[in-house]
């Protein structure tokens, strides 16, 4: 996942840790991304990735291949990813962490993201069993272009809610949304547009008139003296 950024130490921080992790890892790996977008267009390029700009929602992030139509394989996970598992899940295809039910939106929706491109984003559900409470998740999905430009990478998040107890945890899909991209956001470089916040709106200069039918100009002053 390594890369280059564009400040003094090759990283583009995006957030300090807050209170809880978890529930702002999706926004620091948007951000991110957005980040990216920003300095390498509409798709960044999967070589721009560095995991140390996210490293505050490292555990939860993980990027895919797009190896065949609406299949991703893991090449990077996190600790979290592996942790439902119960085993290192970097090489597997996204599919094994879903149920047999769900794999055929998700595949759908892996489609989607690498055909338009477009963001994915879905609620989860891991049901209830023998030493497993139920588990809720979020996952996100961002699309990523190869060196020869082709959009067959993708950075992905998949946070869950609740404890995690017996592995494997295998995810239904509740809710599933694909959001069209829109165009790569502006240049932190770029320059900003000049405030209004101390700027007067300029009146239009006018030549003062004076008063009575003919306001001289100029009255010349002879003396002989």
């Amino acid at each position: 996942m390594l890369g280059r950024g564009k400040d003094g130490n090759d990283v583009i921080p995006m957030s300090g840790r807050g209170p809880d992790l978890a529930r702002t890892a999706l926004g620091v790996i948007e951000s991110y991304w957005q980040a990216l977008r920003a300095d390498h267009g509409p798709v960044p390029p999967r070589s721009a990735v560095d995991p140390r700009g996210m490293q505050n929602a490292l555990e939860f992030a993980f990027l895919i291949h797009h190896i065949a139509p609406g299949i991703g394989r893991m090449r990077v996970a996190g600790s979290h990813l592996n942790d439902l598992a119960g085993m290192e899940v970097a090489g597997m295809p996204l599919s094994a962490m879903f149920t047999p039910d769900a794999r055929d939106a998700l595949a759908r929706g892996l489609k989607e993201v690498f055909a338009r491109p477009a963001i994915l984003r879905a609620e989860l559900t891991s049901a209830a069993g023998w030493s497993r409470k139920p588990l809720t998740a979020e996952m996100l999905i961002l699309p990523l272009t190869c060196e020869a430009g082709c959009v067959d990478r993708a950075l992905g998040a998949l946070v869950t809610r609740g404890e995690i107890g017996r592995t494997p945890r295998r995810f239904g899909i509740t809710e599933m949304r694909i959001d069209t991209m829109g165009a790569a956001p502006r240049p932190a470089s770029a320059a900003p547009a000049r405030p209004r916040h101390f700027a007067e709106t300029q009146a239009p200069f006018a030549a003062r008139r004076g008063t009575g039918p003919r306001a001289p100009h100029l009255r010349v002053v002879v003396s002989n003296d």
